[in-house]
């Protein structure tokens, strides 16, 4: 089993930091174990990104991408960006020569990004509440598409997502998601091997996102709520899905990979403890049991709450043995296996591109919408229990009519404006449509 590592109190996990302990050098061998022959593939494609959404994930995703192109051996550019604030959007004419007329901000400006002419390759790294008919609209323009995780919010974005995905496979487009283990060796080949029984049948699952301090908060900027709410996104569910959703998805991702499967329901309990009198209604800390067709158990928690260690990890137990799925496996009596391709496989967040585009090349299967929809979904359900004090079904939650944003996100968001919202979910978490009983809602500030 994987335990917990003592860090420092202050010590945080963050999407770029926490694989640093696998190599970062893009050598060939990362690129061969996906595909041999990937250096003799085609030279003379042209990918011509847009990219949607200049914050942190939006400007290491450019260059993850321009870095892949370097790997295949293609040209790569980013031809055209949105954002929703000018500001950002410049970065992509500074960081990575993008020309500044083909800068857009607004919220229409992603429309403009993902048709401009020559563009063919779509990444989509805006707030997740938004990822849905960004994704509708890079798929329904023909477009390629990584896009950052979780991908929605709630269950009417899933739904969105779901359609869009399958619009996808009917137009031969290519989608990778940003659950980067899914392109890391050490998990890829850990993880067959669990599907072929090595440690037998799966029995119980332990999933981890537990960082050392609490979440970031920038603060209230802005002339309307709701660009109050846009520029400090991580704080509100609409836009967030609160952290179990933007940083365990990755977690409940191998879960759900482990067991090829989603769970059928769950249960939880959390609370928000330290972020005190800070604007935003998300909790700090989530702990949710979830059921898998035929009983197996995963015990979940994140926290984003200071204690005295912190852990990013996955764990499971099988009827003849263990394993950490990320690259070793323990079966009772034999000697520890570890996955010898554990550090072969560069920097995962450049070879999940590396993937795509050589996908696009070779024109092979390659369509991530369902399984990265499924994991955001699996968060959703967890955090609707925690808030709730309920037990959800899977059903239940990816049928649910209840929109946590405002109208327009899920019908135009082309035509929302800065001046005109309309708050659908209550000021506190605890609330959703599908339960008659009241909402459970514990604030606990020490």
């Amino acid at each position: 089993m994987n335990e917990p590592q003592q860090t420092n109190q202050d010590a945080t996990v963050t999407r770029r930091d926490f694989l640093k302990t696998t190599s970062t050098a893009l050598a060939a061998g990362a690129a061969t174990l996906s595909f041999p022959g990937l250096l003799q593939a085609q030279t003379t494609k042209t990918f011509n990104a847009a990219v949607v959404g200049l914050g942190g994930r939006g400007g290491g995703a450019c260059g993850d991408f321009l870095n892949a192109c370097k790997a295949v051996g293609v040209e790569g550019k980013i031809v055209a960006a949105a954002d929703l604030f000018p500001e950002a959007v410049k970065s992509a004419t500074k960081n990575f020569g993008t020309p500044a007329e083909k800068c857009f901000s607004g919220f229409d400006a992603f429309l403009k990004a993902i048709n401009e002419p020559g563009v063919n390759y779509v990444i989509i790294a805006t707030p997740p509440g938004f990822k849905p008919p960004v994704f509708k609209a890079a798929i329904d323009a023909g477009k390629h598409v990584f896009t950052e995780k979780p991908v929605a919010s709630d269950g009417p974005g899933c739904r969105i997502m779901y359609a869009a995905g399958e619009e996808a496979k009917k137009k031969n487009l290519k989608v990778v998601a940003g659950t980067q283990r899914r392109h890391q060796a050490g998990y890829l080949d850990t993880i067959k091997r669990l599907h072929d029984g090595a440690i037998g049948d799966i029995v119980s699952l332990r999933a981890y996102w537990v960082n050392g301090g609490p979440i970031w908060h920038r603060g209230d900027h802005g002339s309307t709520e709701l660009e109050k709410q846009i520029r400090n996104w991580y704080h509100y569910i609409w836009l967030c899905g609160d952290h179990i959703c933007e940083q365990h998805v990755h977690n409940l991702d191998i879960t759900n990979w482990v067991m090829n499967a989603v769970p059928t329901r769950c249960w939880g309990m959390g609370a928000r403890q330290q972020l005190g009198d800070k604007s935003g209604e998300i909790w700090d800390n989530f702990a949710v049991e979830f059921e898998y067709p035929g009983g197996a158990r995963c015990a979940s928690y994140c926290g984003q709450v200071k204690r005295g260690w912190s852990s990013v990890s996955e764990a499971v137990v099988g009827t003849k043995g263990t394993s950490d799925p990320g690259g070793s496996i323990k079966v009772t009596g034999e000697q520890p296996w570890r996955s010898s391709l554990k550090l072969q496989s560069g920097n995962p967040y450049v070879q999940e591109h590396i993937d795509l585009i050589n996908a696009i090349l070779k024109d092979t299967e390659l369509n991530e919408t369902k399984t990265v929809t499924d994991s955001t979904l699996t968060a959703i359900m967890g955090r609707e229990a925690a808030y709730s004090g309920n037990e959800v079904k899977w059903d239940e939650i990816l049928n649910s009519k209840f929109e946590y944003g405002p109208a327009l996100l899920y019908t135009d968001c082309s035509k929302m404006e800065f001046g005109d919202f309309r708050r659908l979910a209550p000021p506190n978490p605890g609330y959703h449509n599908i339960f008659k009983t009241p909402p459970m809602v514990p604030t606990v500030t020490i």
